[in-house]
């Protein structure tokens, strides 16, 4: 039994948690949009919040006073054609990317704790009929994917 002990406390398990301590709130300012697509920059700060209060012990707070400031800026939109259809070659299916830079700092001390540029998710939609998506759906897609990965940057390094 004691020998059993000696191999599971030699594998290298921790107890440490996921997540670096000390921080309990976390403040996300509406990103700036550097593109000239409209509300998007709502959108990835909903998502973000919604993933925030969904996968981290962390609290989304609105105002000053958040331990941590989540900010960021949305650097480019583009879509691209995926598939033609087959009678007027109108666009059937297409692509759209979204790219993010964004920081994450300790408001008492102003140490980034994480930071990334060029994070980027596409999302697609099928403009032509009978489907007739908007761009939204892909845009929507794209963020709530980008929220996603912001999100998972925020545990701790082992």
């Amino acid at each position: 039994l004691f020998a059993g002990f000696l191999c599971v406390g030699g594998c290298g398990y921790t107890h440490q948690g996921l997540y670096p301590e000390g921080i309990s709130t976390v403040q996300v300012k509406i990103f700036e949009n550097r593109t000239f697509y409209r509300d998007v920059q709502f959108d990835l700060t909903e998502a973000l919040i919604k993933e925030i209060e969904l996968k981290t012990p962390y609290k989304s707070k609105s105002q000053e006073g958040a331990d941590t400031l989540l900010e960021g800026r949305i650097v480019e939109i583009t879509q691209k054609r995926l598939s033609r259809t087959s009678s007027g070659g109108l666009a059937q299916e297409m692509e759209v990317t979204v790219t993010i830079d964004f920081e994450w700092r300790d408001r008492e001390s102003g140490k980034v704790l994480r930071q990334r540029s060029g994070v980027a998710d596409v999302g697609t939609y099928k403009p032509a009929q009978p489907i007739g998506e908007p761009f939204e759906v892909a845009q929507h897609m794209a963020v709530q994917r980008i929220a996603s990965r912001i999100v998972s940057t925020m545990r701790d390094d082992f």
